[in-house]
């Protein structure tokens, strides 16, 4: 395919987008909780508030309805990726508890934007039949991106010295360049339903709106307090965190395709209830462990079956008017994120007093979203009526 060809589809625009964002992303968070122990002195109560920041801009999702007033999806793509890149930059240069507040919430605007973006222009633009397997590959690329990245970490710092500073700078430079070159090369998309300009939550997507709150409670005890035990209770250094994470994206990278192609063969509801039984079994485990070999297990294992999610996306399409999907993809992270912002804080709280507490109560939530999936009614020509 030559050059010009590339910037005329957009499938490929969507693969561009799924490389782009691991790479600042990937090297964000990655180095996250030893720079913000090593460097900026944080304790689990600093490390929840953070957190809690970092969710503010995924909580205020819904507020794309006015950026979408002002700019087309794609144009607001492309300014959102930037906005990842520029406060992946700055983080290194600010190693104190003010700055990496700022440098993380000017970060995650850049990230929930483009993250509800993308959803959106992915659900409109790929039929539902293809939808699963379209987005098991996107899940491949930023796997395959996310490993690049993370082995390039690892050889810098380990082989060549490279500080914090060097790192976020390389990794967020390189993503805001990628999004000025989409932004000059890709011609610019009609869109082939007008979306909804004005904000809305339907009775008939009450299911989705449920499992969606839900899945963001229990993938925050996840992000944030899974790696910190690792951390904190096992000692892992930066280049074992990284070593680790190498492991979860090559394991993706293979996992997520066949991960699609299960949820078109055996559909949304059996490959929830997958995902469901097994978060609960890994969280109890997590409460239980006593062991830093167990501990890396559970944290690959939530990541291989973490890759099912995507059924709720392909769900939601499957139930959706076309023209509501940018805006209720905008609710929904705004819904994914309430719990995230208010959660960290909270169980960084339990955390000082039992670190199992906080894993029992993210079974707790996946018992909950078991349950609920015996209210998705099954397939019928297609869609998924309730």
């Amino acid at each position: 395919m030559n050059i010009k060809a590339f910037f005329a589809t957009r499938e490929q625009l969507l693969y561009l987008f799924a490389a782009a964002v691991p790479i600042a992303f990937t090297a964000w968070n990655s180095l996250l909780n030893n720079f913000a122990i090593e460097s900026a002195q944080f304790d689990g109560e600093k490390i929840g508030l953070l957190q809690s920041i970092r969710e503010v801009p995924g909580l205020l999702a819904f507020s794309i309805v006015f950026v979408l007033l002002i700019f087309r999806q794609q144009n607001a793509a492309y300014l959102s990726l930037f906005l990842l890149g520029l406060g992946t930059l700055l983080t290194g240069f600010f190693p104190t508890t003010l700055g990496l507040y700022t440098t993380t919430l000017i970060m995650s605007v850049g990230f929930h934007y483009l993250e509800t973006l993308n959803n959106s222009l992915s659900l409109q633009w790929i039929d539902t039949k293809n939808a699963p397997s379209f987005l098991g590959k996107l899940s491949a690329i930023r796997s395959f991106i996310g490993l690049a990245t993370l082995a390039t970490l690892y050889v810098l710092m380990k082989f060549f010295n490279v500080g914090y500073v060097g790192i976020y700078v390389l990794s967020g430079g390189l993503t805001m360049f990628l999004a000025l070159v989409a932004w000059l090369g890709f011609e610019h998309f009609k869109d082939d339903v007008l979306q909804e300009t004005k904000l809305f939550m339907r009775k008939k997507y009450w299911i989705f709106y449920v499992l969606t709150f839900l899945a963001g409670a229990r993938r925050q005890i996840v992000v944030v307090f899974a790696g910190f035990l690792l951390v904190e209770k096992f000692h892992f250094t930066v280049e074992n965190m990284v070593l680790l994470l190498i492991t979860n994206t090559v394991l993706n990278m293979i996992f997520a395709p066949y991960a699609g192609k299960l949820i078109e063969r055996f559909g949304e509801k059996l490959s929830l209830r997958i995902e469901y039984l097994s978060i609960v079994l890994i969280f109890i485990l997590y409460g239980l462990v006593q062991s830093q070999s167990m501990a890396v297990s559970l944290y690959i294992l939530d990541n291989l079956f973490f890759t099912i999610a995507i059924a709720l996306k392909t769900y939601f399409q499957k139930i959706a008017d076309p023209k509501d999907i940018a805006i209720t993809s905008g609710v929904g992270f705004t819904i994914n994120h309430i719990a995230a912002v208010f959660l960290p804080f909270t169980l960084g709280i339990v955390w000082i007093y039992s670190h199992s507490a906080v894993f029992f109560i993210g079974a707790a939530i996946a018992v909950v979203s078991f349950v609920l999936t015996f209210f998705i009614a099954k397939k019928e020509q297609g869609c998924v009526y309730m």
